[in-house]
C-alpha cells in the first residue's frame, strides 16, 4: 500500500511508519517537526516566523492587532503547495483535526485537497480534538486536563490552545472532518473513552512503539535512586507536572541521601531520551488514564514510570494496578507516598521496570501494531 501520513508530535507517526515499512508498504510522512521536539520528517512544512526573532515578533504584533495568525497562514500556504505534487494514496491518515497547523477554514481546503490524493482518509484521534477536550469540559471525566480550569479560572489564558478546539470555526472543522473520513482510531484510553460510542469509531489501536530502538537495560540499584521529571512548560499545568514538582520537594527533604533528582525543561526529543538513561523512576503526567507516548517510550527502556494507569485501563489489559506503571493521581503527598514506597523497597523497581518491558513488547510493538493499523484501513 501507498500511504501518507499527516502530522507528527510524539513519534507516533514515525514508529508507525517504521512498523509499515517493514511490512513492505510505501510511506511519506509530512509535518512540522513540533517546535523544540524536531521529530523526523519525510517533509517538513516549516514556518520562517518561528525560525527568526524579528518575523516572529512582527508574527505575535500581526496576530494581537488583526487577529490573524501569519504562522497558521504560511503552514496553510506551504502545505497547499507540497499536496499539489503529490500522487494518489491507499490511504491518508491525519494525526489529529488540526494536522497542518492552519487556521480551520484553510485546514477544511487542505482536506479537500487531500481528497484528491485518496478515496480513505483516516482520522487518528491522540491528542486534543472537538470530541475529547468537550467530553472533558462537560466534566465527565473524574480528572483531566480540564480540572486546573475547573479549580481556578484565571487558567482560561493558558487554555486558550485546548479550548480552541470547542469553539465555532473548530466545531465546523470537526463536523467536516468527521462527514468525510472512512473511519476515527484512537490511541489510548483517554481518547477511545469519549469516542465509544460514535458511529465512525472503529476502535482503540494502541501506540506503535519500536523497540528495536529503545534497547531494555536491565535496572540495578548500586547507591542511589535516580528519579527524571522532564518539563515541557508549555504543558506544565495541564500534565499536572506541579504535583510532581511538590512530591519531589517531600521526597527531597525525606530521603536527601538515597535519591537523585533530575528535572529538565524543554529538551529536544533526542536529548530527551538519552538524559533519563541513568533513571530508574520516570515522572511522566498526572491527568491521564493511559501512558503517553513519553511515558511508553520510557517503559520500553525498563523505567518505572508515574503516569496514567487508571482503572478502565487496567480492566483493559487484565492488569494489577501499579506492577506496570505507577498511576499517579493529582496528589502531591499520594505521589510522594508511591515514590517512598519505591525507595524502601527498591526490588519493586527491578520487578516492575521487567513488568513494563514485557508489556510493551506484548501491546505495544511498532509491527503488530501497523498490522493492526492495516487491518482498520482496509476495514469495509
Amino acid at each position: 500500500m501507498k500511504i501518507l501520513l499527516i502530522g507528527e508530535y510524539s513519534r507516533l507517526h514515525n514508529s508507525l511508519k517504521e512498523g509499515l515499512i517493514k511490512l513492505g508498504h510505501d510511506v511519506t510522512l509530512i509535518g512540522t517537526g513540533d517546535g523544540f521536539k524536531n521529530y523526523p520528517v519525510d517533509i517538513k512544512v516549516t514556518s520562517s516566523f518561528l525560525s527568526h526573532p524579528t518575523l516572529k515578533f512582527i508574527a505575535i504584533v500581526f496576530d494581537k492587532l488583526f487577529r490573524y495568525n501569519l504562522v497558521e497562514l504560511e503552514y496553510y500556504f506551504k502545505s497547499k503547495s507540497i499536496l499539489k505534487q503529490l500522487n494518489r494514496y491507499d490511504v491518508i491518515q491525519l494525526i489529529n483535526e488540526n494536522s497542518f497547523k492552519a487556521h480551520p477554514k484553510d485546514e477544511i481546503r487542505l482536506i479537500k485537497q487531500l481528497q484528491k490524493l485518496s478515496n480513505n482518509l483516516h482520522l487518528l484521534s491522540c491528542g486534543t480534538d472537538y470530541i475529547s477536550v468537550k467530553y472533558a469540559n462537560d466534566n465527565k471525566f473524574r480528572y483531566s486536563i480540564i480540572t486546573p480550569l475547573k479549580e481556578d479560572s484565571t487558567l482560561k489564558k493558558k487554555y486558550k490552545y485546548i479550548l480552541k478546539y470547542i469553539s465555532p470555526s473548530y466545531k465546523q472543522l470537526h463536523q467536516f472532518i468527521y462527514k468525510h473520513i472512512t473511519g476515527v482510531s484512537s490511541s489510548d484510553m483517554d481518547y477511545h473513552i469519549p469516542l465509544k460510542q460514535h458511529p465512525k469509531y472503529l476502535g482503540l489501536i494502541p501506540n506503535p512503539i519500536n523497540v528495536e530502538l529503545l534497547p531494555f537495560t536491565p535496572i540495578s540499584i548500586n547507591d542511589k535512586i535516580h528519579i527524571f521529571h522532564g518539563v515541557n512548560l508549555k504543558n506544565y499545568i495541564k500534565k499536572g507536572n506541579r504535583f510532581f514538582d511538590d512530591a519531589l520537594e517531600i521526597i527531597q527533604r525525606k530521603y536527601a541521601a538515597q535519591v537523585n533528582i533530575i528535572r529538565v525543561e524543554n529538551i529536544p526529543y533526542n536529548h530527551y531520551i538519552t538524559l533519563y538513561n541513568k533513571a530508574h523512576i520516570l515522572l511522566d503526567q498526572v491527568y491521564a488514564y493511559d501512558q503517553g507516548y513519553n511515558a511508553l517510550e520510557a517503559m520500553a527502556k525498563g523505567k518505572v514510570v508515574f503516569t496514567g494507569a487508571e482503572q478502565e485501563w487496567l480492566d483493559y489489559y487484565n492488569l494489577e494496578q501499579d506492577t506496570v506503571a505507577i498511576n499517579a493521581l493529582p496528589n502531591a503527598e499520594k505521589i510522594a507516598e508511591k515514590l517512598e514506597y519505591l525507595i524502601l523497597h527498591p526490588e519493586k523497581i527491578i520487578e516492575i521496570s521487567k513488568n513494563a518491558r514485557t508489556f510493551i513488547e506484548k501491546e505495544h510493538d511498532y509491527i503488530n501494531i501497523a498490522k493492526q493499523y492495516i487491518q482498520c484501513w482496509t476495514k469495509k
